[in-house]
């Protein structure tokens, strides 16, 4: 009788870091590129934001033979999220297939123009032009639902952070994942639109820049804190929450004892670390 496999999605971090890149003594433990998450549905993979981790994940890509069919979200294009974008070894790839997704740029502005504004001079040397993947960039309503393949499900929520974000959920086999990044939060106020994301998540990555007596100077940074993850992740009875987006100046050590109060207060809690990997 042949074995009948279960589906299999997985989550694996390369950039965790918010703003800025932070390599160094102080952020080897939990990592200093900027955002980048790659999440695998059995053989498809799906990349959440192309920051400086996207380079090293690119070479795991390209020595593996995988990312022939690859599909990367943008939550917005901010530079800490787009900058390694260039530098995306599958894009120079002839014989892959890559869609870039963006919900947040319509309907004043495209995802090709903003590539093409990064990679243009005096910025950079050449444009994206020089990609020999079969590209396509696709701009979406936030609020859509998006069929990468039959049975991978995407659903995108817009969030609150300044010239606009996008969240997402990925579904597959019965399991989801919660990116909710970047994202600022009214006190005493749930975002539903993140809630709505969230509901019942197996996996939810929070923006967690802030603490909150450091959230309360910085309002209208369009970030969020751990402490907000953990309320918000409760009221959607998610599993497992994952805190993201790593104040760029926060220390290894900082950062141990933010993920120690936090699993006190919401036991698994846990802090995105570069090259850690969490499977469904």
């Amino acid at each position: 009788m042949e074995q009948v496999l279960s589906p299999q999605i997985s989550v694996t971090f390369w950039g965790v870091r918010g703003s800025i890149a932070s390599p160094g003594p102080s952020t080897q433990r939990y990592g200093g590129n900027t955002p980048c998450i790659e999440i695998q549905c059995d053989d498809h993979t799906v990349v959440i934001d192309a920051g400086t981790g996207i380079r090293p994940l690119g070479v795991k890509l390209a020595q593996q033979g995988k990312g022939k069919n690859l599909d990367l979200l943008f939550t917005h294009t901010h530079m800490d999220h787009l900058v390694g974008l260039p530098f995306f070894a599958p894009a120079y790839n002839p014989q892959n297939t890559i869609r870039f997704w963006a919900g947040h740029l319509l309907p004043e502005r495209s995802l090709e123009g903003a590539c093409r504004h990064l990679m243009s001079d005096p910025l950079f040397p050449v444009p994206p032009d020089v990609f020999q993947a079969k590209v396509s960039f696709i701009d979406f309503d936030e609020n859509s639902t998006i069929s990468l393949t039959p049975e991978i499900t995407v659903k995108t929520a817009p969030l609150d952070h300044p010239g606009r974000a996008t969240g997402y959920r990925i579904e597959y086999g019965g399991k989801s994942i919660a990116v909710v990044t970047d994202t600022a939060h009214v006190p005493d106020a749930p975002n539903n639109n993140a809630l709505k994301l969230m509901h019942d998540a197996d996996i939810v990555i929070y923006d967690a820049m802030f603490t909150e007596e450091e959230f309360k100077d910085r309002p209208d940074w369009g970030h969020s804190t751990w402490e907000e993850g953990i309320k918000l992740a409760n009221m959607a009875s998610a599993k497992q929450l994952v805190l993201f987006h790593h104040d760029p100046s926060r220390t290894d050590e900082e950062m141990d004892k933010i993920v120690s109060e936090a699993s006190k207060r919401r036991p698994g809690t846990i802090a995105a670390r570069e090259g850690e990997t969490l499977t469904l």
